[in-house]
């Protein structure tokens, strides 16, 4: 390479050294002057939940004045430690995450971001409190009542994150988000007991049954089976013929009717309901021209309200399998494969 090629390359790359250290002096003496320079005032930003928000802007407002004792307006931009006043935010049960910073007319600018309840919870310690996706217990906001999905006999004081207490953590955070997401289970689950042994049984809204859970293992498939259950057998029989609807059982929905007794009328009349639906989870397998929907149940079953058909997706193939292999009464009907409790 010749001399006169060299000293090119040199005096380019001192041009662009000069030129990123003149920026450089450029952006230090604007971030000087900005910081020189008096505060004119501030704008909150609440990210909430939908239109619905739990903290409200005079809340936000007081914790970053420290409840009007510290006034913005003209204090010097340099002087504000906006980390400390992040993590002060922060402390509010309610505020997820929060950004600070100056704009370019030295408004400070305030983001928050709420966390979003995924549930309520009734503590047998008789407290009550909102749960988000992250298992973070929230106030119960004066005034703000959220429709969500109802635990009962939460064993309090809080659970441990490590062992059988985070499962159980875990096994209400998916069960309230799932119900969240499907209406129809929405409308129908009034609230969700823990037991001792911190399983699971449903109250319906419709029928006087108890529905049997049992742990948070394969929900999907247990209200996919569950859903079977309630358009080929509960709405011909009535919603309240059973007293209990046990779907722990891996591939089974056993139903206890009402007494002691059955007659040889009722247990023909119900093998044939039973014969239905299993031919009716068969169809669904098999025959997916038919299925069509209008509002979709989430990630199992839905039930289309004009044509009655039900339609499966994600684990649906399982589900229908599971819920075809066996049905049965607590009158012992029709024998039962397997025992395995899920």
């Amino acid at each position: 390479m010749s001399i006169k090629g060299n000293i090119r390359k040199i005096i380019i790359l001192t041009t662009w050294c000069l030129a990123s250290a003149g920026m450089l002096v450029l952006l230090i003496a604007a971030i000087n002057n900005r910081n020189g320079k008096a505060c004119k005032g501030y704008k909150i930003t609440i990210n909430g939940v939908g239109n619905q928000s739990f903290i409200s802007a005079k809340a936000v407002e007081n914790i970053i004045t420290d409840s009007g004792v510290e006034k913005l307006d003209g204090k010097i931009i340099s002087s504000f430690d906006l980390k400390s006043i992040e993590i002060k935010l922060k402390q509010n049960a309610w505020i997820n995450n929060a950004e600070l910073f100056f704009d370019n007319n030295e408004i400070l600018r305030v983001n928050i971001t709420e966390r979003e309840p995924v549930a309520r919870i009734f503590s047998n310690m008789e407290t009550n409190f909102y749960m988000d996706s992250s298992g973070m217990q929230l106030p119960i906001p004066a005034g703000l009542p959220v429709k969500l999905p109802v635990f009962t006999s939460y064993p309090y004081p809080g659970l441990k994150t490590l062992g059988a207490d985070s499962i159980l953590l875990n096994d209400i955070k998916a069960l309230s988000c799932f119900i969240l997401r499907d209406s129809f289970w929405m409308a129908q689950i009034d609230q969700i007991d823990i037991t001792g042994d911190k399983t699971f049984e449903l109250i319906p809204v419709v029928g006087n049954h108890v529905i049997e859970f049992g742990n948070g293992s394969d929900f999907k498939i247990k209200f996919a089976r569950l859903f079977i259950f309630y358009k080929e057998v509960l709405s011909k029989t009535g919603f309240n013929k059973y007293t209990k609807i046990d779907v722990q059982y891996k591939g089974q929905v056993i139903g206890t009717k009402k007494g002691s007794e059955i007659s040889k009328s009722d247990s023909i009349r119900f093998l044939k309901e039973v014969g239905q639906l299993i031919r009716s989870a068969q169809q669904l397998q098999s025959d997916t021209v038919k299925q069509q929907i209008s509002k979709p149940l989430e990630s199992n079953g839905r039930q289309d309200e004009a044509s009655g058909d039900v339609e499966f997706s994600g684990d649906s193939t399982k589900a229908k399998r599971d819920a075809a292999k066996s049905i049965k009464t607590g009158h012992g009907v029709l024998p039962v494969r397997g025992s395995n409790k899920k």
